[in-house]
């Protein structure tokens, strides 16, 4: 079975995501600077060593959440890990819970997350999902 280390526990995969690769792969940090400067959070001069400066990348879900985190405040490291205990949201009795659903509704990658989190309490083998 495949490493669960980097995966969420929503269900992505922190292993392949670029905002996690910023520091340290170039093909990932042109990207996501690219991304970056389209939502206005760096200037069209500025690149991946100002991004990497400001902190904004991630060390993954798995990582400090007091360090170097994306989304820290996520409702559902909240709900399962914080308050519940699980590494998994697939491990909560709730699942899949109404939150989790609305959240997969989101986004392609997000309902992708939640198919992931099904299989793996199937008992297959987790697949890759990311963000970008």
């Amino acid at each position: 079975m495949k490493s669960k280390k980097m995966l969420t526990p929503c269900g992505l995969d922190c292993g392949v995501c670029l905002i996690r690769k910023l520091p340290f792969d170039s093909k990932a940090a042109k990207s996501t600077v690219a991304w970056y400067k389209e939502m206005g959070w760096l200037k069209p001069e500025e690149g991946a060593k100002e991004a990497v400066a400001r902190r904004m990348y991630c060390k993954g879900c798995r990582s400090d959440r007091t360090d170097v985190h994306w989304s820290a405040n996520c409702f559902i490291l909240a709900c399962c890990v914080d308050e519940k205990g699980h590494e998994f949201c697939y491990q909560c009795v709730d699942f899949p819970c109404q939150q989790l659903q609305d959240w997969a509704k989101e986004g392609e990658h997000h309902r992708e997350a939640l198919e992931n989190l099904q299989r793996m309490k199937e008992g297959k083998e987790p697949v890759s999902v990311d963000l970008s």
